[in-house]
């Protein structure tokens, strides 16, 4: 059921219906206020994970790197287009996020005045510079290892933040926020099944829960420590209630 033009995936996958899965070049936003980098998510990577685009080799399996680079181009190009959509007819111009950034070594990007961590992806806001960043090699061993839902998860969590800041949504606690965003992630990509956007195989619903575990905080972790994201019990009902219950789901109408 792929369009026509596009490659058929030789695996059960998530493919989003979307004309070009090429994201839009990074788009001028406002001045926002200074931000931190919004993630310390560390799961465990796969033995064998790669390091590094230049000469060195990824991990080796069934998808390969063009099409990791596909699904994340095309979960851009569907968060921009479903945010897009939720803010028409609000009176509140719609900013997207721009394209995700891939780094690949510990501090090769930085948020601000602050380096990002390997094993990771950010929401970055500093100022007037807004992104996205992901390590290519931990995204790549993760979306190896538990599969293509997996990309479109992170890119709508990532996403996410990006809307608590239009939305001027303010948190006690980090696991809030972070809760937050993976109901909001859910919603997106609920909505986009829903609205035929997006078409899930069999499997990636577990695909999703899978993910959702992988990047779970360790369940001696204080919840109200900063930076919590919750439990992999938590995120994952977090997630599935927007999933089923749209943005209503997450409290937002």
């Amino acid at each position: 059921m792929d369009q026509p033009g596009e490659r058929v995936w030789s695996r059960t996958r998530l493919v989003a219906l979307c004309a070009a899965l090429v994201a839009a070049a990074a788009c001028a936003v406002s001045p926002l206020p200074e931000g931190q980098p919004g993630e310390q998510n560390q799961p465990a990577v796969p033995d064998g994970a790669a390091t590094g685009p230049d000469g060195e080799e990824l991990l080796e399996g069934t998808d390969t790197v063009e099409e990791f680079e596909q699904d994340i181009a095309g979960a851009e190009t569907l968060a921009d287009r479903y945010w897009e959509q939720r803010f028409a007819g609000t009176g509140t111009s719609f900013r997207p996020i721009g394209q995700a950034v891939a780094y690949y070594r510990d501090g090769e990007l930085s948020c601000g005045d602050q380096l990002i961590p390997r094993n990771n992806a950010v929401y970055c806001l500093a100022g007037s510079t807004e992104f996205i960043a992901y390590d290519a090699n931990w995204a790549y061993a993760v979306f190896q290892a538990v599969g293509d839902s997996f990309l479109f998860y992170l890119i709508g969590h990532e996403y996410a933040h990006g809307i608590q800041v239009r939305l001027e949504l303010e948190y006690a606690f980090s696991i809030e926020r972070e809760l937050a965003a993976d109901c909001l992630a859910g919603a997106y990509l609920g909505d986009s099944v829903r609205e035929g956007t997006l078409r899930l195989d069999d499997g990636d619903l577990d695909e999703f829960q899978l993910g959702l575990e992988a990047v779970a905080d360790d369940p001696d972790q204080p919840w109200f420590e900063e930076g919590s994201h919750g439990t992999a019990e938590q995120r994952i009902a977090a997630f599935f209630k927007g999933y089923d219950g749209s943005l209503a789901g997450c409290d937002l109408t």
